[in-house]
Formats: C-alpha cells, sequence, structure tokens
C-alpha cells in the first residue's frame, strides 16, 4: 500500500509559497486532505489493479470481446469510489474532532480579538498572565484542527483549515515575535517564556478585531465560512456566485490594467490639437469608480469561496490595498473597515492626477493580475487536486513534494 511521506519543511514551503503568481501555485491542501484519504483506504490500489488485471487477462488470451464493458464496468467504479467514499471509523472521528474543534478555536480567536484580554483587572492575574493563557489555549486549539483536518474529507472546512493555515505561514515572522513557530507538519509551539517577555501589544496588533487584514480577522474570517458552511448550496447559487464573481473580477482587472495605463493619463488637447497641461479628470474619476464598484462585487460574490485558488487571491489583493490605504486615501479612495472601497469625488478631482497615476501604476497592476487569477479560478475550480504525475508523484500546487512509495 502506498503512503504519503511525513511533512516536511520543504513540504510547508511549497505549500504556503506565496512569491508566485503562477495558475498552478496556489497551496491546495483542500485536495490533499480528502485524496490523502483514498490512498489511504486502497480504493485506488483496488479498483485500479482490477482494471489492468482485466486488460491482462483480455491480452493474455487474445480475447477482445468484453473488454470495452469490463473497462467501462472498473473506470466507473474508480470514479464511484471518488464520489462515495467509504467513510472509515476514524474519519468519521477526525470530522467530528474539526467540526467541534473549529467551533472551539473560534471562540479562541474571538478572545484574543477582545479588548478586554488586554485591560487591567483587579485580582492577581496579571495582562500577561491572561494574554499568556489565552495564547495557550489557541495555540492548542488550532493544533486540534489542523490535525482533526488532516484525517478528514469534509471539504468545505478543510478547505478553510487551509487557508488559515496559509495565512499562519505567511504571518510566522510576526508570529515568532511573540513566542508562537510553525513546525514543519503545520502545527504551531508556543514558548511561554517568549511570549511572557514580549510586548502585550504585539500580540493584540497582530490579532487586531478592527483591522480586517490582521492575522487574527484573516483566521476568523476563515473559521467562520467553515463552521458556518453545510456544504449544501444549491447548484443555481454556486452558478450565479461564480458568474457575479467572474463579472466583477474582470471588470476589477480591466478597470486596473486602465489605470496603470499611461493612455488613461494622456494630456488634453485643445481646440487646434495641442496639447494642454490638463488631465481628462472626468474619464479618470469615471474608471476609479467603476474599479471600486467592482472591487466591491468581487469581495462581495467571491469572499466566501471555499476555492483556495479564490481566497488566497483575494488574501492578497486585500494586502495589497492595505498597504496603500495611506495613499490611497490621499486622493479620495478610502477603505472601509469591512474592507470595501469608497471614492469622494470632491476629493478626487482636486487630487495630483500624477499621483494617482503613480500610485496606479504599481498598485493597479498588482490588482489587476490577482483579480485575473480570481477570475480563473472561480471559473474553472481549478484549486481541484490534479492526483498523480506520470511519474506517480502526488502533485500538489504544481510541485511533486508529497510522494508514495509504490
Amino acid at each position: 500500500m502506498s503512503t504519503l511521506s511525513s511533512w516536511s519543511s520543504n513540504s510547508i514551503s511549497a505549500l504556503f509559497g506565496s512569491g508566485s503568481t503562477s495558475k498552478n501555485n496556489s497551496a491546495d491542501l483542500y485536495g490533499m486532505f480528502t485524496e490523502r484519504k483514498s490512498i489511504q483506504s486502497g480504493a485506488y490500489k483496488q479498483t485500479l489493479k482490477a482494471y489492468y488485471k482485466s486488460q491482462g487477462a483480455d491480452q493474455t488470451t487474445g480475447k477482445t470481446s468484453g473488454t470495452t464493458k469490463k473497462s467501462t464496468d472498473v473506470l466507473s467504479q474508480i470514479l464511484d469510489s471518488k464520489k462515495n467514499p467509504t467513510v472509515s471509523a476514524k474519519t468519521q472521528k477526525a470530522n467530528s474532532t474539526l467540526t467541534t474543534g473549529l467551533s472551539s478555536l473560534k471562540s479562541s480567536v474571538s478572545a484574543l480579538q477582545s479588548d478586554s484580554a488586554y485591560a487591567n483587572v483587579s485580582g492577581n492575574q496579571s495582562v500577561q498572565d491572561k494574554v499568556g493563557s489565552l495564547m495557550k489555549s489557541f495555540v492548542s486549539e488550532y493544533n486540534n484542527v489542523v490535525n482533526a483536518a488532516k484525517d478528514s474529507n469534509l471539504q468545505s472546512k478543510t478547505a478553510n483549515v487551509a487557508s488559515m493555515m496559509r495565512s499562519t505561514a505567511t504571518n510566522a515572522d510576526k508570529l515568532a515575535e511573540i513566542g508562537v513557530t510553525v513546525n514543519s507538519d503545520g502545527t504551531l509551539a508556543l514558548d511561554e517564556k517568549a511570549l511572557k517577555s514580549a510586548d502585550v501589544s504585539k500580540v493584540q496588533e497582530l490579532f487586531s478585531g478592527s483591522d480586517i487584514t490582521s492575522y487574527g480577522s484573516t483566521v476568523a474570517s476563515r473559521l467562520g465560512y467553515a463552521t458556518g458552511s453545510s456544504g449544501t448550496s444549491s447548484v443555481a447559487t454556486t452558478t450565479a456566485a461564480k458568474q457575479d464573481t467572474n463579472t466583477s473580477a474582470a471588470g476589477v482587472k480591466a478597470d486596473a490594467k486602465a489605470l496603470a495605463s499611461a493612455d488613461l493619463y494622456a494630456k488634453v488637447k485643445d481646440k487646434d490639437g495641442k496639447e494642454t497641461n490638463q488631465y481628462d479628470v472626468a474619464s479618470i474619476l469615471s474608471t476609479v469608480k467603476s474599479f471600486a464598484d467592482n472591487y466591491n462585487k468581487m469581495f462581495d460574490a467571491a469572499e466566501s469561496s471555499t476555492n483556495s485558488g479564490v481566497s488566497a487571491n483575494l488574501t492578497r489583493i486585500r494586502e495589497t490595498t492595505a498597504r496603500s490605504a495611506d495613499t490611497l486615501s490621499q486622493f479620495g479612495v478610502t477603505v472601509g473597515s469591512n474592507g470595501r472601497l469608497s471614492v469622494n469625488e470632491d476629493v478626487f478631482k482636486n487630487a495630483d492626477m500624477a499621483q494617482v497615476k503613480s500610485t496606479f501604476q504599481d498598485y493597479g497592476s498588482s490588482v489587476a493580475t490577482s483579480a485575473s487569477l480570481v477570475n480563473y479560478y472561480m471559473g474553472t475550480q481549478a484549486d481541484a487536486s490534479n492526483g498523480y504525475t506520470s511519474n506517480a508523484a502526488y502533485n500538489l500546487d504544481g510541485t511533486s513534494t508529497y510522494t508514495t512509495t509504490m
């Protein structure tokens, strides 16, 4: 029976690498968690052996009659085993543990986001001790969820766990500053002494509930979708969400590219065809308003997606916008507490269009790339696992880190 190799530091790096914008470069723990169960149960091995046995028998006897039927029957078994996998007692236990664990972890994150966690209270417990206790609970609940997800076949939940783990890897350096390290198997380790010596404000900032881009807010968001997902949404609803996302993401891409292009900032010509020093502010403003509108619609339609490619690229867009928030606000484009954009037309009309051009050349190009990938992943559901490569290696995130031994 083939087995997955243990998780190594290289594996985690491959899973959570975010430097590339390649279509194949979205971490797909979603597929790995579910496919791993089929590998462990032996379903693939049994059905494939039956298939090749039937093929070999026909070649040995020289008979061709019934071969097509046999092949079709065996391939049907393979597809059926994929659609209706046998749920072992171990998987059932993991599903139960994951379901309860997600709720417990959600509560732990909520406690760390509460202002009361960082306020002095009467009694013997200091703020440091209180935060230390909450962090200890968070790490314990986090590890329970990660370990349960590895053996679970609840796809919508494990997809959100994968997204949560990606956010953890992205914030590994900040977590290290408060004594939390990411282990090679994806779990966390807490150095209580290091945490106690760290500035409590760093913990508060990392888990900030008022900052939608903070680590705590990102984790809370994925946990909210994981605990709220029933997996029973209708085909019509899913299709509508795809269409809305594809339309708005394509709009964001087009508007962002236009705002990054020098063509939009061409100076207005006078009646004699001579270039003036004036910009076509009305056209630029119209494009910015369209960009903000499509941006907000894209997040409204896709923010709850369990597709890892979609969620990863929405996160990149959100983080890119957060980094540019101060500059954007100087010409009337502000980011709300819910992450949505708004445009103050009066402020924009009086802004320096050269500054708008300079800002969107970098910001617009980055957002356009990620929006294009949101459109791609939502349209094709391309984050589904590709299964095995030609050399029998498990294909994950464009790599072959997880291999099998036949």
